[in-house]
């Protein structure tokens, strides 16, 4: 979860809040629990003017949190959800609730938005129809997106594998790259490492800077801090600069 002030607007990512992601039944929840505690509880946080939803997966649509944000603030938030994934959210009390495809661009309160297609999968629960199946019309789907306010870019990432999918759009001159850094074992085939995550939005995209998400709140196959490890080993062999290299830290930058 990052929460990014934008010139005075707040963008909150994929939030998670509480102590376990999964299945949500009447208040309880049926999943994995955290490795970590968030940097900010709930309470703490600014209301957001905008919450971004990558795609439908528990651990980035997180049901509990979401309801919780919207009955703090009823009526208040813009929502923004990939195609075909809205219904997860649907009944929760927001200001807004609108889909946003790979290649579409559209324009709330002052911020640009432009959905892009990441390599990954989208089903929330098994059986599903998903666009890795095949099923474009009809199938959910997963977005990273670029947003843009007063000259300044910002990729979010959301969830992705290593692909070349974010060469298309290196000519938006990205400035801060937020992306995914772990859960790569056992699934290097949904999510990338963070040497690729480097590649990507250097060699790709072209950013400046490089935010880490995806990584030391839930255990995977990896070790816990092995990804960020991983992260601060390489990075000096790059260009880009790490804005931020662990949980709670906080990046500025100057304009």
């Amino acid at each position: 979860t990052v929460l990014i002030n934008f010139f005075g607007k707040y963008i909150l990512t994929d939030p998670v809040f509480f102590e376990a992601v999964g299945v949500y039944i009447e208040g309880y929840i049926l999943g994995p629990r955290r490795a970590s505690m968030p940097a900010l509880m709930l309470e703490d946080i600014p209301k957001p003017d905008i919450v971004l939803l990558s795609h439908a997966h528990m651990d980035h649509m997180d049901y509990k949190t979401l309801k919780a944000l919207t009955e703090k603030n009823p009526g208040e938030l813009d929502c923004i959800v990939a195609y075909n994934t809205k219904d997860v959210v649907e009944d929760l009390k927001w200001k807004s609730l609108q889909e946003v495809d790979w290649d579409e661009r559209v324009t709330l309160q002052g911020i640009n938005f432009k959905g892009i297609e990441v390599q990954h999968f989208g089903w929330r629960y098994p059986g599903e129809k998903d666009r890795t199946g095949g099923h474009m019309k009809d199938g959910r789907s997963f977005n990273g997106f670029i947003m843009e306010r007063q000259g300044k870019k910002i990729l979010f990432g959301g969830d992705t594998t290593f692909t070349d999918k974010f060469k298309k759009h290196k000519d938006e001159n990205v400035d801060i790259a937020i992306m995914p850094i772990g859960a790569y074992k056992p699934w290097r085939k949904y999510h990338c490492t963070p040497e690729e995550a480097l590649v990507m939005a250097e060699y790709h995209l072209g950013a400046k800077y490089f935010i880490p998400i995806h990584t030391k709140t839930f255990d995977s196959g990896e070790m816990i801090y092995e990804p960020l490890d991983w992260l601060n080993k390489s990075s000096k062999n790059y260009s880009i600069k790490v804005g931020l290299r662990d949980i709670g830290e906080t990046f500025s930058l100057k304009v």
